[in-house]
């Protein structure tokens, strides 16, 4: 199984989601949260899939790329966990340097925030996202799920119903 963009995102925010998310247990499709994020990527820069190129490659897909001026763009509903997006555009730009796209860039667009991110590629990035990747390895092929991290972002996310089920006296902080 290839690593996306998604594990990557997902290591940086909870062990617990990206082991059930690998595993085939995936709750996106029932959060208005993730809709409502879907919705702000398809409608906030409208005339982008006509301007940039859609680009799967390696088991990643970057909705928008620039492919003239080497610019990845991706749209994030809210920067409550920006780490997790820095890191997933960082592993995109990894993918394109592994396939030959060097002096790539990206920009993380928080529309309803008015604001931009620009992530440069470092060289010291390879080591770091090459140790991202042997992380999501060894956390996706555990023989068990992750413990509860119990974060107060716990009530916005998708596996939230899935991971308090059975904690009556456990709730976010």
């Amino acid at each position: 199984m290839p690593i996306t963009g998604t594990h990557i995102a997902y290591l940086h925010t909870c062990h617990r989601k990206l082991w059930l998310f690998a595993n085939g247990i995936q709750m996106e499709h029932t959060s208005d949260i993730v809709a409502e994020g879907k919705l702000i990527g398809e409608t906030s820069y409208q005339d982008r899939s006509v301007k940039y190129t859609e680009l799967e490659i390696d088991g990643i897909k970057i909705d928008f790329y620039d492919a003239k001026n080497k610019v990845i763009h991706e749209v994030k509903k809210s920067d409550k966990v920006e780490h997790a997006h820095f890191a997933q555009v960082k592993y995109y730009l990894y993918i394109l340097i592994k396939n030959g796209i060097s002096e790539a860039s990206a920009i993380i667009e928080y529309p309803k925030l008015r604001q931009r991110q620009i992530v440069e590629w470092e060289m010291e990035d390879l080591l770091t996202v090459e140790g991202w990747i042997a992380l999501t390895k060894q956390i996706i092929h555990q023989d068990n799920c992750p413990d509860l991290i119990n974060k107060p972002f716990c009530k916005k996310c998708s596996y939230y119903d899935f991971c308090y089920a059975n904690e009556e006296n456990l709730l976010p902080l």
